[in-house]
């Protein structure tokens, strides 16, 4: 009897070794499951994040085939102008060639009218000199013919 309730103790220590052993595992069990908890609901927080980021890479690629659009129409536009700005350009350097020329035709054109002014003042003093010297002629040409007229009355008063 001893023997069996040696066995009985030893299979008391067992079945209280299998229960903290048992009670162990269901906390581990537990433990366990919270982890795993813990990892689902991080996980669900990172595929929330993940369609975000997603979400907003779609939408950075929009704004950046948007962006790469416009590039192109502003390189069109900047090749556009650039091709304009070389005609404006020849037709300015033209237009400055021809106010050169224009420039020139009016510096030789005031010289020719200084020229003319000088020469028309000339011409003007020459006439006023004429002019007296013709006025004068015509007071001596008639003092002769009073002096004349006298002279013919004297001889054939005579």
């Amino acid at each position: 009897m001893e023997a069996i309730k040696k066995k009985m103790q030893m299979l008391k220590l067992d079945k209280e070794n299998a229960i903290d052993r048992a009670e162990q595992a269901e906390a581990d069990k537990k433990a366990a499951e919270d982890k795993c908890k813990q990892v689902a609901r991080k996980l669900v927080i990172l595929e929330g994040e993940l369609e975000r980021a997603e979400e907003r890479a779609e939408v950075s690629e929009l704004k950046c085939s948007d962006l790469e659009e416009e590039l192109k129409n502003v390189t069109n536009n900047l090749k556009s102008l650039e091709a304009q700005s070389e005609k404006y350009s020849e037709k300015e350097d033209k237009y400055e060639e021809e106010i050169k020329i224009l420039t020139d035709k009016l510096k030789e054109a005031e010289t020719r009218a200084e020229f003319a002014e000088r020469t028309v003042a000339k011409l003007e003093k020459t006439i006023d000199d004429l002019e007296d010297e013709l006025y004068a002629q015509k007071l001596k040409y008639k003092a002769i013919s009073e002096e004349l007229d006298h002279a013919l009355n004297d001889m054939t008063s005579l």
